[in-house]
């Protein structure tokens, strides 16, 4: 048996997979398996169930242990599977004490425990400072990843995840440089800043010090750094800072992906996002003005409550609108304690097919995307199993070994629909 941490959802579980990978190590935790869950559609916390079940299936004397945003907002549901002996919260995985707890628990593995006594999940909501992730550079990976920002004030009426991470809270600008500067110490050619609502990165610290002064503050103080790089944002929260850094830093990757959800104003409004759809599109051209090379990615969710078939077509003309290369679509799907599962809610294969839409019109968008870029000199961090990802983040697929870590230029002079190849 070996230790093995099973991981769903966002970039963020992934960071913080490898934070509590460390922790369960140090503590001498080696013989378990961890499952890091994701809350954010029905599906995902059901993928979650099915892999616990499959590892105590597969290895029936090894713990299994469930953490993450669907063991902290239904707890007691994972605790009451007989497969799972411990149910962590996600402050409480990220605490060095509860894998050294684990780790000396005589009734870890024991079919005999109560589901009560398998809890180790505390009030989420009752955090008011971030716990750090520190977790280094991946192993084999050539970009670190910096969790800057935990949580959510905002209350979309379709999302869970603020049960789960939370209200926002950062990590002060001092613990963010010193994991930033391991990270380049280590190796690292790009660094991606990660949070569960980045650009409200600072408004809970002294001072205020938003996301664009964060973002300054690591480019004035690691010049060695090649390449920074900014995950999921919100448009509306986009600070003037972050926007000048956005136009005139070489180093700030050109890419952004976007928070956006739907193209339709009344549905926007239903969903409780702060922004229309012209906000949207206006703050795509403005960007696209002052930095003619950048390029969006974004996510949108099909079959809303009491969307109807012109609301959709608004939300799909939104790809080209907004001229986005990068979709990630979500089927909706209704969760736990929000307003959105009390709306009148679509028949399922209305849902399935509007997303298969949205997603074959974000196929179209980015084969467009990779068309654009055929035959271009492209700047790429070389990565594990030959691919790299150029400055705007398109993928590129080497036809001969490459050793990852380096930056190169290539030329792609043909696609496969998500990737370009280069020689």
């Amino acid at each position: 048996m070996t230790l093995e941490v099973v991981t769903f959802g966002c970039r963020l579980n992934i960071v913080e997979s490898e934070a509590l990978r460390l922790q369960a190590e140090a503590a001498g935790l080696r013989d378990v398996a961890i499952v890091n869950s994701c809350a954010v559609t029905a599906e995902a916390t059901r993928q979650a169930r099915q892999a616990i079940r499959r590892l105590k299936r597969d290895e029936p004397d090894r713990p299994v242990i469930v953490t993450g945003c669907a063991a902290q907002i239904e707890p007691s549901r994972f605790a009451a599977m007989p497969e799972t002996d411990r149910v962590l919260g996600n402050d409480e995985k990220l605490r060095p004490e509860s894998w050294t707890m684990l780790a000396r628990s005589n009734s870890l593995g024991t079919a005999e425990t109560a589901p009560a006594d398998k809890l180790v999940v505390g009030d989420i909501m009752a955090r008011s400072t971030m716990r750090a992730a520190p977790t280094g550079r991946f192993a084999g990976h050539t970009r670190g990843f910096v969790q800057v920002q935990n949580g959510c004030d905002h209350r979309c009426t379709f999302c869970v995840i603020p049960f789960g991470r939370g209200n926002s809270r950062s990590l002060p600008a001092g613990d963010v440089l010193a994991q930033c500067r391991r990270l380049v110490e280590a190796g690292a050619q790009e660094i991606v800043l990660t949070g569960v609502d980045l650009t409200s990165y600072g408004r809970d610290l002294p001072g205020q010090p938003l996301l664009g002064a964060l973002t300054a503050q690591i480019l004035r103080e690691l010049p060695e750094l090649p390449r920074l790089r900014l995950s999921s944002i919100d448009a509306v929260e986009v600070d003037d800072t972050l926007r000048d850094l956005i136009a005139t830093e070489p180093r700030l990757m050109p890419h952004l992906h976007l928070s956006l959800q739907h193209g339709d104003d009344l549905i926007l409004k239903r969903m409780k996002r702060r922004h229309s759809r012209s906000d949207a599109i206006r703050f795509c051209d403005d960007m696209r003005a002052l930095r003619p090379d950048i390029v969006f990615g974004a996510d949108l969710i099909a079959g809303f409550p009491t969307e109807d078939e012109a609301m959709f077509a608004r939300s799909l003309s939104l790809i080209g609108a907004c001229g986005l290369s990068y979709v990630h679509v979500f089927p909706y799907s209704a969760r736990p304690q929000t307003p959105a599962a009390r709306m009148p809610q679509l028949p399922g294969d209305i849902v399935t097919e509007r997303a298969a839409r949205l997603r074959a019109a974000a196929a179209t968008a980015q084969q467009r995307h990779l068309d654009e870029r055929m035959g271009r000199r492209l700047t790429v961090l070389t990565e594990r199993g030959n691919t790299g990802r150029a400055e705007d983040f398109t993928l590129i697929r080497f036809a001969s070994e490459v050793e990852a870590g380096r930056i190169v230029s290539a030329t792609g002079h043909a696609s496969d629909g998500r990737a370009l190849l280069a020689a």
